[in-house]
C-alpha cells in the first residue's frame, strides 16, 4: 500500500508537506502542490479520508433525504435532476452524498437519527417540506445543519430554504388557461400535506377567483406524484356531469398518466381538454403533445441547496437564508383556445 512517505520520497519533499498538500494548505506553493498531486496520481495514493476527517471533525459528506420511499421518488425525473444539481456542487467541493433509502416516514426518521448521532454526515438536505415533520423537528433540536428544498411550515425565519414562488407560479399557469377561454378548470395535485401542493393550489384558486370563476371541490383531486396517480385522477374528472375543459397538473410525471388515459378515452389534447403542468422535466418536451409547463429550474434548486448547506457546515454562524429561484412558463402544444 502506498503511503505519504512514498509520495514524499518520490517528490523530494517532507511527509508533512505532502499532508499539507492533501489539506490544500494555502502556504504551500502551487508548483509544489502540482508536483505532489502528480506523484500521488502516478503512485495510486489515496488519502485516508476517515483519519483526516477525525482531525478536522468533518466527514465531507452530506445526506439527501427523499420525501417518501426512495424507489417511488426516483421514478419521478424531478429527483434525478435535483440530485444532479446537488452533485454539481458537492463534486466541485469534494464532498460526497449519502442518499436516504427509508421506505416509510418512520424508517427515514430512524435513518436521519443514525446519520446525525453517528457523525456520518456534516449536514442534511430535505427534498420536501411536510406538515408536522419529525425529521425537521429533530434536526432543529440537535442544532444540526440542514436546508429544506421548499418552504418550511413553521419557524420560516429560522430555517434556510431554497424554493420557487409556487403561489405565483400556480396563479400564472392557471391564468394562461383562463386567458384561452377556459372557465371549467380542474386541479390535480400531490399530497395535501406537502407545501408545494398547497401553494400551487392556492395560486390556482386565486386565478379563478380573480376571473370571477367558481372554485369547485369536485374539480380538485389529490394523488401521488406518479403516472398512475394522474390516470386515477382523470377517471374521476371525466365521470363528472360537466367535465373540465382545462386541467392544471402540479407535476409533469402525473401529466403523462393524464395524457395516456385521455388518449385511451378518445379525448383529444388540446382540442377537447387543455393541460398545463409543472417542473419542465425532459419528458414534458418529448411526449405528444409537448406540455406547456412551469420551468422551476430543478438543477438550480439542487445546486443552491447544496451551496447553502456546505456554507452552514463550514461556518456555524452562517445567517439563515431564503433563496428564491425564478420560474418561467414554457409554452408548448397542450393548450388551445376554447371557443364560446
Amino acid at each position: 500500500m502506498v503511503t505519504i512517505k512514498d509520495v514524499a520520497k518520490a517528490t523530494g519533499v517532507a511527509p508533512s508537506t505532502v499532508s499539507r498538500v492533501i489539506a490544500d494548505n494555502p502556504r504551500i506553493s502551487a508548483e509544489t502542490k502540482k508536483k505532489v498531486r502528480k506523484a500521488m496520481k502516478d503512485l495510486g495514493y489515496h488519502p485516508n479520508i476517515n483519519a483526516r476527517n477525525l482531525v478536522a471533525k468533518s466527514t465531507k459528506a452530506i445526506a439527501v433525504i427523499m420525501p417518501s420511499s426512495a424507489d417511488k421518488a426516483l421514478q419521478n425525473p424531478f429527483f434525478p435532476e435535483i440530485l444532479r444539481g446537488i452533485g454539481s456542487i458537492t463534486h466541485s467541493m469534494q464532498y460526497s452524498i449519502t442518499l436516504s433509502s427509508g421506505q416509510t416516514e418512520a424508517e427515514i426518521f430512524e435513518e436521519v437519527q443514525r446519520l446525525v448521532h453517528g457523525s456520518y454526515v456534516d449536514g442534511v438536505i430535505l427534498l420536501y417540506s411536510r406538515l408536522e415533520d419529525r425529521v425537521t423537528s429533530f434536526l432543529r433540536e440537535m442544532k444540526f445543519p440542514f436546508v429544506i428544498v421548499g418552504k418550511p411550515y413553521e419557524n420560516m425565519n429560522e430555517i434556510t430554504h431554497v424554493d420557487n414562488d409556487n403561489f405565483v407560479a400556480g396563479k400564472e399557469i392557471t391564468r394562461h388557461l383562463i386567458e384561452n377561454g377556459h372557465e371549467k378548470v380542474a386541479f390535480i395535485g400531490g399530497s395535501k400535506e406537502l407545501f408545494v401542493t398547497i401553494d400551487r393550489e392556492a395560486g390556482y384558486e386565486a386565478a379563478l377567483q380573480e376571473a370571477g370563476l367558481e372554485v369547485s371541490d369536485s374539480y380538485k383531486i389529490h394523488t401521488e406524484f406518479l403516472k398512475s396517480g394522474g390516470r386515477e385522477a382523470v377517471e374521476t374528472l371525466l365521470s363528472l356531469d360537466i367535465p373540465p375543459t382545462g386541467i392544471v397538473i402540479t407535476d409533469d410525471l402525473m401529466s403523462v398518466g393524464v395524457l395516456s388515459l385521455l388518449e385511451e378515452s378518445g379525448v383529444r389534447v388540446p382540442q377537447d381538454i387543455s393541460l398545463v403542468s409543472f417542473n419542465n422535466v425532459y419528458l414534458s418536451e418529448i411526449i405528444r403533445p409537448a406540455l406547456t409547463t412551469v420551468d422551476i429550474q430543478i438543477h438550480e434548486l439542487g445546486a443552491q441547496s447544496a451551496k447553502a448547506l456546505i456554507e452552514k457546515t463550514v461556518n456555524k454562524s452562517e445567517p439563515v437564508k431564503r433563496i428564491s429561484i425564478q420560474h418561467q412558463i414554457v409554452y408548448r402544444d397542450s393548450v388551445s383556445k376554447r371557443l364560446k
